[in-house]
């Protein structure tokens, strides 16, 4: 028995599916929003984001240049982004009491540093809007009818929706729903990871960062700036999780297992370290390396591993060294080379690369070219960006743009 019909149903209670039918139901006076959740609990990834924080959004103004910090959907995200961008979610929050913040880095986090200000806010929103949410309530299969859609719950019941907005995110059922009515699904694969690495030249370092490193993947033609954290499994921070996301499917396809090249002092050459390391020699000829302040700002434990790694006995003076032994701690430097031989989490988050095909979607009302009526948002689709607040925007952008068109094209 199909129950009666509501105007617009939002399978997926996370920050896109919420979002999305909190922008419906402020443009839809009279009418029925509904939320269904397969899970326990709404939310659960801007519960855990940011360290418990939830990094809300990124600090960048200009739709194009945010727009390049999405290995895919970059481009399909630049004309949504200039309708709803950073900025208007920062003004979303602010007119419902919720002020954020700006770190030094970019990231916008709210004032309070607790996710559930942001869970409370937009839980607070489908109160006061009417929005039914529902948890526990997974939708089995979406059926095509005259007039909209049928809804197959895992409970049983079958509801009827005139709207249908898939938002849930990087879920093999939901691409099941999204293929089964005639969309290509590209095959999921993780983005944004850690590197396993076991080298001798990073035992016992974990902790240890260097600030500005640059770190290649050479085999697929890829590389990402930005500090580098040792870690007891292999190496993570900011320029390997973007390169992770960069080069998820390549490194997918490669089962994880690459070259990858460092460079711990950035922007600095072997040749140049290699004429700084030589002046040094023919400065301090009785100094060791291991007892010097370390090249551009490298940390003194990291140093001295990589030291020991180009050959250099412990302690022995410059006066010791051979010139190719300075060369060769110049490339250990600048380009020292680790095996990459696995992949672990960002922490307890997870992002997707792969989802629903881009072209089969209308990027102006995220309404499926393929199916009308039917709309998408957020992670379900083949894009994702980079940590830093970005994959939460393109949740923001796509909801509000899924749910202000599901309003205005239900006819209550």
């Amino acid at each position: 028995m199909v129950e009666p019909q509501t105007d617009v149903i939002v399978v997926g209670g996370g920050a896109a599916g919420i979002f999305a039918a909190l922008a419906c139901a402020a443009d839809l006076t009279g009418g029925s929003v509904l939320v269904l959740e397969r899970g326990s609990a709404l939310l659960r990834k801007v519960k855990i984001s940011g360290g418990g924080r939830c990094n809300v959004t990124h600090a960048a103004f200009d739709p194009q240049q945010f727009a390049a910090n999405y290995p895919r959907g970059g481009k399909a995200l630049r004309g949504p982004f200039t309708r709803f961008q950073p900025r208007d979610t920062i003004d979303w929050f602010a007119q419902r009491g919720v002020r954020l913040k700006t770190e030094a880095d970019g990231r916008i986090f709210p004032a309070t540093d607790r996710s559930q200000t942001i869970i409370d806010c937009l839980l607070d929103e489908a109160g006061r809007l009417g929005v039914n949410v529902r948890a526990r309530d997974g939708v089995e299969r979406i059926r095509p009818l005259e007039q909209g859609f049928a809804l197959e719950l895992s409970s049983g019941q079958t509801l009827a929706a005139r709207r249908v907005l898939l938002a849930t995110g990087g879920e093999r059922g939901a691409w099941r729903l999204a293929s089964d009515l005639g969309h290509t699904v590209l095959p999921p694969v993780p983005s944004l990871f850690t590197f396993a690495v076991q080298d001798p030249r990073l035992d016992g370092l974990p902790g240890v960062a260097a600030s500005d490193a640059i770190a290649r993947l050479p085999d697929f033609g890829l590389e990402q700036r930005g500090a580098l954290l040792i870690t007891h499994w292999g190496l993570s921070g900011p320029a390997v999780l973007r390169l992770s996301a960069w080069g998820a499917r390549a490194l997918h396809d490669a089962a994880y297992d690459a070259l990858l090249r460092v460079n711990w002092a950035g922007t600095e050459t072997t040749e140049g370290l290699f004429a700084s390391l030589l002046q040094s020699k023919e400065r301090a000829p009785n100094q060791s390396p291991g007892a010097g302040r370390p090249p551009a700002g490298l940390p003194e434990r990291l140093w001295k591993r990589l030291v020991a790694a180009a050959g250099i006995a412990p302690g022995a003076p410059w006066n010791a060294i051979s010139r190719g032994q300075a060369y060769a701690l110049a490339q250990q430097v600048t380009r020292c080379e680790l095996r990459i031989h696995g992949k672990g989490a960002f922490k307890e988050e997870f992002v997707t690369c792969g989802g629903v095909a881009l072209d089969e979607v209308n990027f102006k009302t995220m309404e499926s070219r393929r199916v009308p009526g039917l709309y998408f948002a957020g992670e379900v689709l083949d894009i994702d960006g980079v940590t830093g607040g970005f994959n939460f925007q393109a949740a923001w952008t796509t909801g509000w743009i899924a749910g202000k068109a599901m309003a205005a094209n239900v006819e209550v």
